[in-house]
């Protein structure tokens, strides 16, 4: 409730005396606060967002109190309540000044604090030179995806292919062994007929030297001359 009764009151005195200080990218920097006071409240303002409060200084050796922790690597304070900004960059730019914490609210000059004209294309080419890196490293990261795709689209095709040569190679094996068992068992059989037929041969031939004998035998008898008795 405090802090927003403060942004409250700041936003109300914001209409204070600003001075300009330039500065250049990653420079450090030296704010100073001109009220007299034993605590103190250190504001930055950036339009249009709302009053950001960075710190609570004393004048005791006491450590400031920060509001956010990621504070600490970029602000400190020195005596007087003077407040330094380390290795400046674009987002430690807008108005700053300090404010008492009692009531009434008193609120010193502001300090505006900005980049030099070289400093501010240091800064648009470094942002530029971001903006393209990434770029860059998006488009490589889409070409990435893409020739991945490809080569996994070729392993499946591949694969697929090995896989039909295989079942057509196994069912082509299956039937080349049963038109084998095929072929021995026809070549069985008609060995077998072949081994009959020869015998019925055999029997055949002794059937006609048996019935050529015995019609030898008839002739010869038909043919001899009777005998007489004595």
């Amino acid at each position: 409730m405090k802090i927003l009764q403060l942004q409250l009151y700041v936003l109300i005195c914001c209409q204070a005396a600003v001075s300009d200080l330039l500065t250049g990218l990653g420079s450090n920097v030296i704010i100073n606060c001109d009220l007299d006071e034993n605590e103190v409240y250190w504001i930055l303002l950036k339009t249009p967002d709302p009053p950001t409060v960075i710190l609570r200084s004393f004048s005791t050796p006491k450590s400031p109190f920060y509001f956010n922790k990621t504070f600490r690597n970029k602000y400190s304070v020195q005596f007087k309540h003077r407040l330094v900004i380390n290795n400046v960059t674009a987002d430690e730019l807008g108005v700053y000044y300090c404010m008492n914490t009692e009531t009434p609210p008193k609120l010193s000059n502001s300090t505006r604090l900005h980049f030099t004209e070289s400093a501010h294309l240091t800064e648009c080419h470094n942002h530029t030179v971001v903006e393209f890196i990434d770029q860059n490293q998006t488009q490589w990261q889409i070409i990435i995806i893409i020739i991945s795709g490809l080569m996994n689209g070729l392993l499946i095709i591949v694969v697929i292919g090995l896989l039909k040569v295989y079942v057509v190679g196994n069912k082509r094996s299956s039937e080349r062994a049963q038109q084998l068992n095929t072929d021995l068992q026809q070549m069985q059989v008609t060995e077998q007929h072949q081994d009959q037929l020869q015998y019925a041969e055999v029997d055949f031939s002794k059937l006609r030297r048996n019935i050529r004998t015995s019609q030898v035998n008839s002739i010869y008898a038909a043919l001899k001359p009777p005998r007489h008795n004595t």
